[in-house]
């Protein structure tokens, strides 16, 4: 790899340029925690694989979802489905950097380089797109940054941790318009989902007034306490732990809180943004047409898992521009849960198993035929997943996982959050893209 690209301008240069950009203030600049950018600053020219070429990967963050991402995508590679290479790969913690690094060499039979920091594999010319798996209150302002470099972005989900990161990553998208962007949020690609947004289309149903969905699971001790604590790890020495902090640091070194983060309220929403979103996403896919989110209150609380600070059992109701209201139940604490359906005024969609199931209501039993649209097993839908923002890097179409559909899901997580801290309703107005305490 050479030290120059970038428009002609060194590694050096470009790191450089995107410190000073981090902190540069704007007409068009907005707050992401502590730090103010403008996400329209282009620091980077986009790179396009050829036909022929593989696609070169960079991804920052592997703990144990990127280095998930990590094998995935080789995977995918040795079984010939997709010409792709992880090139790449940043991390702050040595053990996890060193542990990608190992196992795309290994699976690749290349050499795969490693960095501490995520701007010096951003500076790179010769990668064309990053997944960003780091800690969800990282997200933003890796994928910002990602776009800025040039680079197509596959974000794991929650999109961001807080609403206005949402909008400001939103806007740096809508600036970057050449760059592919994908949430990555499972369950998108379930063909299930896809063909009720027809039947929605074509009426089928009549007007939809009333969703439900849900992801409720259970353990015997709480949930995500089977994230390992290495006692090997040493801040300052093979972790950077202020690194990892970010904006919202400082903090007093806490393996916990490192290993553990989707428990506590300052690094995560919990169940909402790492699970609901989950179940979420494909519905509001296959709703179509109701809008935004206008009006979001949850409630539920700790009702077994006490030693976690976030909440362990959610209930969520949505209220979308074009009357249509949806339900959310999420729990760690109880799997069973809601079966995902959509109801009309003529009729319902059935979504709880594989098809796609219509039946009418007793009123219209003249008017809607019942029906099954049958769905095919696609196999592992986060593998589908990661091959739609493969394919949208070769054909630059954008993928339908994408900002607006990530920004109303993140609408809904932000303000089910605030409720279920403050006990109030929260609305948002789509037109001003602002949202108040209702």
């Amino acid at each position: 790899m050479t030290t120059k690209g970038m428009g002609g301008h060194s590694r050096r240069d470009f790191l450089a340029r995107a410190a000073a950009a981090s902190v540069a203030v704007s007409a068009g600049s907005a707050a992401i925690g502590s730090i103010r950018l403008d996400p329209r600053v282009r620091r980077g020219p986009v790179r396009v694989p050829g036909k022929d070429d593989p696609i070169l990967m960079g991804v920052i963050g592997t703990g144990g979802m990127g280095t998930g991402h990590c094998h995935a995508f080789c995977d995918i590679a040795s079984r010939g489905e997709e010409n792709v290479k992880i090139v790449a790969v940043a991390d702050v913690c040595d053990s996890h950097l060193n542990g990608a690094k190992n196992a795309c060499e290994e699976k690749q039979k290349i050499s795969v380089d490693a960095y501490r920091d995520y701007r010096e594999l951003l500076a790179r010319e010769d990668i064309h797109g990053v997944l960003i798996a780091s800690p969800e209150h990282w997200h933003a302002q890796h994928a910002i940054d990602a776009l800025a470099a040039g680079k197509d972005v596959y974000c794991e989900k929650p999109m961001t941790l807080r609403l206005d990161e949402a909008l400001t990553l939103r806007e740096a998208v809508l600036s970057h318009t050449e760059n592919m962007f994908q949430v990555g949020t499972q369950m998108m690609q379930l063909p299930k989902y896809h063909e009720a947004r027809k039947l929605m289309q074509q009426g089928v149903i009549g007007h939809p007034t009333f969703s439900q969905t849900s992801y409720c699971r259970n353990s015997k001790d709480g949930e995500w306490l089977y994230y390992g604590i290495d006692p090997d790890w040493k801040p300052g020495v093979n972790l950077d732990w202020n690194a990892w902090l970010g904006n919202l640091g400082p903090e007093p070194w806490n393996p916990e809180i490192y290993a553990r983060w989707r428990r506590y309220k300052k690094f995560s929403t919990g169940i909402i943004g790492d699970l609901l979103v989950h179940v979420v996403t494909p519905l509001v896919l296959a709703l179509d047409d109701v809008g935004w989110p206008v009006r979001v209150q949850a409630m539920g609380g700790h009702y077994i898992d006490k030693a976690m600070e976030n909440h362990d059992q959610v209930n969520i109701n949505i209220q979308f521009e074009k009357d249509h209201t949806m339900i959310v139940a999420g729990s760690t604490c109880n799997e069973v849960g809601l079966e995902t359906l959509i109801r009309g005024h003529k009729g319902n969609i059935y979504l709880g198993g594989r098809h796609c199931v219509v039946r009418p209501e007793r009123l219209f039993v003249d008017d809607v035929d019942e029906q099954t649209v049958e769905c095919p097993d696609i196999g592992n839908d986060q593998d589908v997943h990661r091959k739609m923002w493969l394919k949208a890097i070769r054909s630059r179409q954008h993928p339908p996982s994408g900002i607006d559909l990530g920004t109303k899901v993140m609408v809904i997580v932000d303000l089910a959050t605030r409720s279920m801290w403050t006990g109030k309703a929260y609305t948002f107005d789509p037109k001003t893209m602002t949202a108040r305490e209702a």
